[in-house]
């Protein structure tokens, strides 16, 4: 991400929160979930409000209108949609006639033999009218192969002193036969927060942690560490996160030039492995 700062609107309204393991107990969504997953475009639209219409935010943060969201919805059928599942990150208190769900939603697609997975961070908010739940407004990113970070984390501390972090590290990279990798980046910087997030996942993680270990170097407004990342040749005008890997005696290997993970959101789980396994270290001779 370049120098503006941009996070999304769940990242923004639950910063706070802490992510719930759970699907969302509400009868009403699972009506929603189920006319997804049946690509009934009908059904989808009996779910929302006719008066007041209903509130419709799409993926660029402008109003859509409901045929926008119902063909948004409905079109993962044709797309080989087989499972959609949903993880409640957050919800508001019971009220008689207002409910809000934070979600993150799995898709999971399947053309031929290979399936793969896609996640859409989304508000709903559902009111009471009369003996039915409506949708009175909803708002969601766009469908992306890697998972949004919905709670903010805080991955660049401002009092951190990054050199003596790094020789740490690589001193534990050196007992454990490790790598290093030196992400740049902000707290600001969403495509960070997707990185890291990444690096967290079950597809990712086992390659990240057998041989990698990792120091967040906090770049703050693109005035803070620039001597490290200039050390480590890594232009920072291309965007962050950016990222060097070094050997554990702190020899370079890579330096990022061409802003590869600027856009992490974008990137696939397979982009991100093939990194990893390009640039982790050979086994241990025997």
């Amino acid at each position: 991400m370049r120098r503006k700062s941009f996070l999304p609107f769940l990242l923004t309204l639950f910063a706070s929160a802490t992510p719930a393991q759970q699907s969302p107990s509400f009868a009403p969504f699972e009506k929603w979930r189920a006319a997804v997953i049946a690509g009934d475009s009908a059904a989808l639209a009996a779910l929302y409000s006719k008066s007041p219409e209903p509130q419709l935010i799409g993926p660029d943060k402008k109003p859509i209108s409901l045929r926008e969201e119902l063909v948004f919805w409905s079109a993962w059928k044709s797309k080989g949609l087989t499972h959609l599942s949903a993880q409640l990150v957050q919800q508001d208190d019971p009220q008689p006639d207002l409910h809000r769900l934070a979600l993150q939603l799995t898709l999971t697609t399947k053309e031929g033999t290979s399936s793969k997975k896609q996640f859409v961070a989304m508000l709903q908010g559902w009111s009471r009218q009369g003996d039915h739940w409506l949708l009175a407004s909803s708002q969601h990113t766009a469908a992306s192969r890697l998972r949004q970070p919905l709670i903010k984390k805080d991955l660049y501390p401002a009092d951190v002193d990054a050199n003596a972090e790094i020789a740490e590290t690589l001193h534990s990279a050196a007992a454990s036969h490790k790598r290093v990798l030196v992400v740049f980046g902000g707290n600001w910087c969403f495509d960070c927060h997707v990185l890291d997030e990444a690096f967290h996942s079950p597809e990712i993680a086992p390659t990240l942690d057998k041989s990698f270990l990792v120091v967040h170097v906090d770049i703050g407004q693109m005035d803070k560490n620039l001597d490290i990342a200039q050390k480590y040749e890594v232009p920072l005008d291309r965007g962050v996160p950016a990222i060097a890997v070094l050997d554990s005696d702190g020899k370079l290997l890579f330096s990022q030039k061409r802003g590869e993970f600027e856009a992490a959101r974008s990137m696939a789980p397979e982009d991100i492995l093939a990194f990893l396994n390009q640039w982790k270290p050979a086994p241990p001779a025997k």
